[in-house]
Parts: structure tokens; C-alpha cells; sequence
């Protein structure tokens, strides 16, 4: 039975981005470190999040966010925030931005290495002393603004988490952040929030309440997903997507499973973590069917398919209706690489949490089924 966990303090409503002064001024904030990338920031979106905040010509920004965060980005950032004196972090953009926002609170007032403080180290050093933190997703994608980690690619290759569920002191999701998003971007965020509350709910670890969010996110992202990304305008589907985002990021304390184990090896190759997500989630859940018994078909009904639908078979043709790359090879991963990928998927810690017991051999099938 898992230890029940929901921490962070959420903002959640259009034009709830209104609030950041307000949450600033009251965690004593007068100097905050914003934390996000050039896409965002061309896009008008970060302008957008800070419209409420008074103008600064001083404000300090740090945007050289790569597509996957490393350690080395977060030691610049982190510089930046004690060269100018911040006391505070504001993270604004996709999963990369939030998780990068994470690393540099982190390394901004604790010393480095950042692998250190990474769960998969043997001793993990405590995080005790971080600077407020508040997080404005702009995908409705990872849910890192609740998530209980930091995902980042550190310095030795590996990417994994650290693991700080109380670093973020308020998270503020407001939809309409999302309204401006490219249907590709939607397509690929919309799947990694979806993968995120199936293998949690698919997860063995037992906690009755994170499968009922989980389930309730799943619902809401197959029911809006097709909507937001036909039409980015379409206010409701873009509240249920980034709802779905946050309940399937709730929803991990269960853990995750091979989608995971193996996405996150591949993401330190450079790949986009949501369109690995995509790729691979079909071929998982069709491994791991034996293994699910009645939460296939929990997976069925919340898709709303007939009763003789596969869910495997449902969500690969929905990643073919949104326009997204149906196997490994289309988005240029190297067979090279797969066989150390199906390695490294048995030190990820979602390895541990698939709900049929997987051996190299095993992630090395799936991966050659998705190439």
C-alpha cells in the first residue's frame, strides 16, 4: 500500500496567471529568476504569463532551456540567479522549462554536483533550503508543475530525477496559456500527459485515490485531445488537456513502467520526451495486457471505444489521426543505440513499477517492435 501524498498548492482556472503578483509578493519575493525558453518567449506566451506582473526593465530571464534540461544548463541558471541577486524562481514554459526551474531553485542555494541530490544516487543528499518556486505550465504535457521530481540529463549521460515533491511552492495553470500552442506541440504533449495516466493507473502499487485521478485524466485527454489539436481555440478541451496533464502528474507517486524506463534513455539521445511517449505507449500496453487483467479494460471504457476495441490498437490510431511519428526510426533514433537503451531501461526506476516483471531481453523486443 503506498504512502498517500497530493503537496502542492494549485492555481488552477482561466486567467488564474493573474495571481503571480499576489504569490510573489506573499513568499517575500522581490527579485525572482524567470525560467524559460526562446519558443515561449517568441510566441508571445511568456509576455502573456507576466501580463499582471509590473513592468521590468531589470528582470532577469534565463531561456537557454534544451530540449531535454541538463545539469549543465542548471549550473548556469543558477549562476545567473547569485549574479544578480535573485530570491526567487519563476518557472514559465513547457515540462523543460518547469524541470530546469526545479534543478537551478535547487542548485541556486545547495552545492553542486546536481547529481548528488538525483534518486538514483546510493545516498542522495537532502534539499532543505531551496528559494520559493512557483511553476506556469504552458503544455498541457508533463505535469511537472505537480510532478514530485525534477527530470534532467545529468553530466555522467543518465537521465533521472530529483526528487523534490516540496520544492514548488505554488503551481499556477491557467488553459489559456496553452491556447496559442501548435497542433504538433499539442500532439506530443497531449500523449506524454496520456502516458502518464495510464501507466500510473496500470502501476501494481496500490493507492485508490491516484487511480481514480489517473482514470479521470485519461478520460479527459482522449475525450479533448483530437479537439485541442484541430482547434487550439477550443477553451474547453484546452482546460480538460492541461487538467488531464496535472491529474496524470498527481497520479505518480504510483510509479510508472516500461513506457518510461525506456523513454528516458532515449530522451538523453536528444529525443522529444513526449513523442517517445507516443511511440512507445501502444506497444507497452500491449505487453503488459496480460499482466492488467480488469484495468484494460477500465483503459476501454474510459477511451469510450466499443466493447471489442484494443486500447494497444485505439491509441495508435489516435497517435496516426494527430500526426504523430509511428515508429522510432521516423524521428531519426540510431538501432545502434537500442540494445545500451534496453540495459539502461533496468536501472530507471519505472522499471520497477511495470506491471509484468521485464527483463533486457523483454525492452530490447519492445524496442525492436517500435523501431
Amino acid at each position: 500500500m503506498s504512502v498517500l501524498q497530493f503537496l502542492t498548492t494549485v492555481h488552477f482556472d482561466r486567467g488564474a496567471r493573474r495571481v503571480l503578483p499576489q504569490l510573489l509578493q506573499a513568499a517575500g519575493v522581490r527579485r525572482p529568476l524567470y525560467v524559460s525558453d526562446p519558443g515561449v518567449i517568441r510566441a508571445g506566451v511568456f509576455a502573456q504569463a507576466l501580463e499582471a506582473m509590473p513592468a521590468d526593465d531589470a528582470r532577469q530571464v534565463f531561456s537557454d532551456t534544451p530540449v531535454n534540461p541538463t545539469e549543465a544548463a542548471a549550473l548556469a541558471g543558477a549562476s545567473q540567479y547569485r549574479a544578480a541577486g535573485c530570491d526567487g524562481v519563476v518557472g514559465i514554459g513547457g515540462g523543460a522549462a518547469l524541470d530546469l526551474a526545479k534543478a537551478i531553485a535547487v542548485l541556486a542555494t545547495h552545492a553542486p554536483p546536481l547529481w548528488d541530490y538525483c534518486n538514483r544516487h546510493a545516498n542522495p543528499r537532502p534539499i532543505d533550503r531551496a528559494p520559493p518556486l512557483f511553476l506556469l505550465p504552458t503544455t498541457a504535457g508533463t505535469g511537472s508543475e505537480v510532478g514530485r521530481s525534477a527530470v534532467i540529463v545529468f553530466d555522467n549521460g543518465i537521465k533521472a530525477g530529483v526528487r523534490c515533491p516540496d520544492l514548488v511552492t505554488a503551481a499556477v495553470c491557467d488553459p489559456e496559456l496553452t491556447a496559442g500552442l501548435p497542433p504538433a506541440i499539442t500532439a506530443s504533449t497531449g500523449m506524454d500527459a496520456l502516458a502518464h495516466c495510464i501507466e500510473t493507473f496500470c502501476s501494481p502499487v496500490v493507492n485508490p485515490p491516484a487511480d481514480a485521478i489517473a482514470l479521470d485524466g485519461m478520460q479527459r485527454i482522449l475525450a479533448s485531445l483530437e479537439r485541442a489539436v484541430a482547434d487550439g481555440r477550443d477553451a474547453q478541451a484546452r482546460w480538460d488537456m492541461m487538467m488531464g496533464s496535472l491529474e496524470g502528474a498527481i497520479a505518480f507517486q504510483k510509479g510508472m513502467g516500461a513506457v518510461h524506463a525506456l523513454a528516458h534513455p532515449l530522451g538523453a539521445h536528444g529525443f522529444h520526451h513526449g513523442t517517445l511517449n507516443a511511440i512507445l505507449l501502444p506497444h507497452v500496453l500491449a505487453l503488459n495486457r496480460s499482466a492488467l487483467g480488469p484495468k484494460y479494460d477500465a483503459i476501454r471504457r474510459q477511451g469510450g471505444w466499443a466493447e471489442a476495441a484494443d486500447p494497444a490498437r485505439e491509441i495508435a490510431a489516435l497517435n496516426a489521426r494527430i500526426g504523430l511519428p509511428v515508429r522510432l526510426r521516423d524521428i531519426g533514433v540510431d538501432a545502434a543505440v537500442l540494445p545500451a537503451v534496453a540495459r539502461a531501461a533496468l536501472e530507471d526506476n519505472a522499471h520497477r513499477t511495470n506491471p509484468r516483471p521485464m527483463a533486457e531481453a523483454d525492452y530490447a523486443a519492445l524496442l525492436d517492435a517500435a523501431y
